[in-house]
């Protein structure tokens, strides 16, 4: 009897914990899923609006953003360092190192910006054709993606502002901004693209003045954020000159994850060319097909900045026991989401396809591949939301590793194989895609049960 009562005491004591921990791990993500999928919407608008003008305008805006994705990547080697150990800080309770990390992060973004945007500017034209770009496709694509170049610098304060602020545990500013990026972006996109009260029709040049101008904003209003303090962290610009010690530490922190952007972004790039060589038709499918998978990417980009955030704030107080029951508590919340969303685009991908186009030849092509990664989706939410945490520990290395070799020597072999030698087309590469997915899935899993990230030092 007596044991039965301290097994209930137990119990009472452990309930209260873990319904803590969810409501943590709920308070940060759900902010940065609203925020992520803010951010997705500006390329989703683009698909909607460019989709309704037809299979090239939708290729060139495809092939554009992949180079602009490729930019993020090195926006997301400062953003991850930053993220990682500015959490650190706020957890052991000392902001002044906080401080420091945002001012050395915003001046690296400053910088990346400026290069970012030069060579955009400067290499338009032979990047898109590089991933396979013809004809007017060509004009059309270098036209989107140097007019989104030319605000890099602003994009880059935006992303890694809004990465700061999330290490500091404030994922409701970010979502607040992202917010009005969109707003901007579909007005803009809206009203230059379709030309109404008599103003020009200016097509992708229009939707790309959108996303341009929604970005710049964007980047404006963070640093008016940060430069007041008001997200728990403060751009003091007093000192604001190079501090080689701490650099060092967010990139080192931070470098891993942009080669694993990098290995990840050039090995979408040649997964692109692979596809391009089916036709642009082709091309436009997975495009659109991308863009509606990404809706079921939004909890995973939730809860893994969630579980980085909570990760990392409890290794800096000392508690590694905490900060691997808050990463597990994320993933089953997050997998759960993703599961139902994943669901729903198998029983009604057309439906899906049909929201961004009303080309039947895109919709039917993009309809199998769908179904094909929704019934992943509990793995896909393992590799995001996994190395989210293992990022918030600082071990940004081990899922570098495991993402470039998927990739590499997965995804791309078995979507060669079966798209251009067995001739399954999308459905080839999207089955590879899948088993990309689900490998590193379950590699990150191992990684994060072994609990060798509690003892990294950042």
């Amino acid at each position: 009897m007596i044991a039965i009562r301290r097994r209930l005491a137990g119990l009472v004591q452990v309930r209260p914990a873990q319904q803590e921990i969810r409501r943590d791990v709920l308070r940060l993500a759900l902010p940065a899923m609203g925020e992520q999928l803010l951010s997705m919407m500006v390329g989703i608008v683009d698909t909607f609006l460019v989709g309704h003008l037809g299979a090239s305008p939708l290729a060139a805006v495809g092939l554009a953003n992949q180079w602009i994705f490729m930019a993020m990547t090195l926006f997301g080697a400062i953003a991850t360092g930053s993220t990682a150990l500015i959490a650190r800080f706020i957890g052991a309770r000392d902001p002044q190192r906080a401080d420091q990390v945002l001012r050395q992060s915003m001046l690296l973004a400053a910088g990346i910006g400026v290069v970012a945007t030069f060579l955009g500017l400067l290499f338009a034209p032979s990047a898109v054709v590089l991933l396979g770009a013809e004809g007017d496709v060509v004009k059309l694509s270098t036209d989107y993606l140097r007019i989104v170049s030319s605000i890099f610098f602003f994009s880059t304060l935006m992303f890694v502002g809004n990465a700061s602020m999330r290490g500091a545990g404030d994922t409701r500013t970010p979502l607040y901004i992202m917010l009005v990026v969109n707003v901007i972006n579909v007005s803009v996109a809206w009203t230059a693209i379709n030309g109404p009260f008599g103003l020009p029709r200016m097509g992708v040049v229009g939707s790309a003045l959108g996303a341009a101008t929604g970005r710049l904003v964007g980047g404006l209003l963070a640093l008016s954020v940060l430069l007041r303090g008001q997200a728990g962290i403060r751009l003091r610009l007093d000192s604001l000159r190079p501090d080689w010690d701490m650099i060092r530490r967010i990139l080192h922190v931070g470098l891993p994850t942009g080669m694993e952007q990098v290995l990840m972004r050039t090995g979408q790039m040649v997964f692109a060319r692979i596809l391009a060589e089916m036709g642009m038709v082709t091309y436009a499918a997975q495009q659109v097909a991308i863009n509606a998978l990404s809706i079921s990417f939004m909890p995973g980009f939730g809860f893994a900045l969630a579980a980085t955030t909570l990760v990392g704030q409890g290794l800096g107080a000392e508690d590694p026991e905490g900060a691997e029951r808050r990463g597990y508590v994320a993933y089953r919340m997050g997998a759960g989401l993703m599961t139902v969303i994943g669901l729903a685009i198998v029983m009604f991908p057309a439906q899906v396809m049909g929201f961004f186009t009303n080309e039947p030849e895109v919709i039917a092509l993009g309809t199998m591949p769908l179904r094909v990664v929704g019934l992943v989706q509990p793995m896909l939410a393992a590799s995001m939301i996994f190395t989210g945490a293992l990022r918030g520990a600082g071990d940004t290395r081990f899922p570098m590793l495991v993402t470039g070799g998927s990739i590499w020597f997965v995804r791309l072999p078995a979507a060669y194989l079966l798209t251009l030698t067995l001739g399954w087309g999308l459905v080839g590469a999207w089955s590879a895609m899948a088993l990309d997915f689900s490998l590193r899935g379950i590699i990150n899993f191992f990684r994060f049960r072994s609990g060798r990230w509690k003892t990294i030092k950042v």
